[in-house]
């Protein structure tokens, strides 16, 4: 493709806004279309980002011949229909974390995308931060063997708001979000997923889901994982990822990494920039641009939602003897 590739965004909010920043620091790439629950957000991001159209409608910007891809940023419970509206209208999709809240919902998309063969990627960002692509890196060359993960998922929404602080319209979810990005993550420097478990704690009266889970993982290469997860925790917030190996320990927090005494390790050249989200969508618009899959594909990402699947239907067991 010679000519950019012309992007709508559909959930222009919190996190919708830090795709768009990345997307103007993207050569060939043109933002034309911003999807939004009001009219008035919609034309708001727009302008700000020179977008030539807005709407409420994720429809409207399916019909337009001036659109190659869309974003996703909307709420989960649409993503895995809202993707396969996308494929049916032929433009790549780009669907922010998590595909869907259904291991149902994760088969029919990726059908979806084999019948289309257009470009279907997931926002697997802790593919794409520096810190844990200099890991990967490390164990791609044979420098590194993961023996254990441990890993903190904390967060303090005991509201329904999002990141901003602002009331959201749907309600986010431990297991199937934010559980997400560590299981991908251990088996993309670990392998396959063998063995999984997980417990979850006391759901809360308005929101209905769990504020605490713990998730205990295997892989066929013997190492294991310690995810660990609370909307309750009133302190440092974000995810800390520490990885103990066989000849190094390492704890990543988002793009910063030090190792386990520690020490800093400068990242800024493992990659153009330092923005995992940036990082993630240039490989979208490359993917575009080269007619390649791209890292963090559909196939690439489905076993995930395979476990979450197992865990969940474990959850409801689990729940029908407490």
């Amino acid at each position: 493709m010679t000519r950019p590739v012309r992007v709508a965004l559909a959930g222009a909010g919190a996190f919708g806004e830090k795709h768009l920043d990345g997307l103007q620091n993207i050569p060939g790439t043109e933002i034309v279309s911003i999807i939004s629950r009001t009219a008035e957000q919609a034309a708001e991001v727009a302008k700000k980002y020179g977008a030539r159209h807005s709407s409420t409608e994720l429809e409207d910007a399916l019909a337009r011949d001036d659109v190659d891809a869309v974003i996703l940023c909307t709420p989960t419970q649409l993503h895995a229909a809202q993707a396969m509206a996308c494929m049916d209208a032929g433009k790549h999709v780009q669907i922010e974390i998590p595909l869907c809240d259904t291991w149902a919902g994760a088969q029919a998309v990726l059908h979806k995308q084999q019948q289309t063969g257009l470009i279907c990627m997931v926002g697997h960002t802790r593919r794409f931060n520096p810190s844990h692509q200099y890991v990967h890196n490390k164990i791609i060359a044979g420098d590194l063997n993961i023996q254990q993960m441990d890993v903190q998922t904390y967060f303090f929404r005991r509201k329904n708001i999002n990141a901003k602080g602002q009331p959201r319209s749907w309600t986010d979810h431990l297991l199937w979000h934010h559980a997400a990005h560590t299981i991908d993550l251990f088996a993309y420097q670990t392998g396959k997923i063998i063995k999984a478990s997980a417990v979850q704690g006391p759901r809360h009266p308005e929101l209905g889901i769990a504020m605490d889970m713990s998730i205990q993982l295997k892989s066929e290469s013997g190492a294991i994982c310690t995810l660990s997860l609370s909307f309750n925790n009133d302190g440092p917030l974000g995810t800390f990822f520490r990885y103990i190996g066989d000849t190094e320990t390492y704890i990543a927090r988002y793009d910063d990494l030090v190792n386990g005494r520690e020490d800093p390790i400068d990242v800024s050249g493992v990659a153009v920039s330092m923005n995992g989200i940036e990082l993630q969508d240039r490989e979208f618009i490359s993917a575009i641009s080269e007619g390649r899959k791209p890292n963090s594909s559909i196939d690439q990402v489905l076993d995930c939602y395979r476990i979450i699947g197992e865990l969940a239907a474990d959850f409801e067991h689990q729940d029908g003897w407490s």
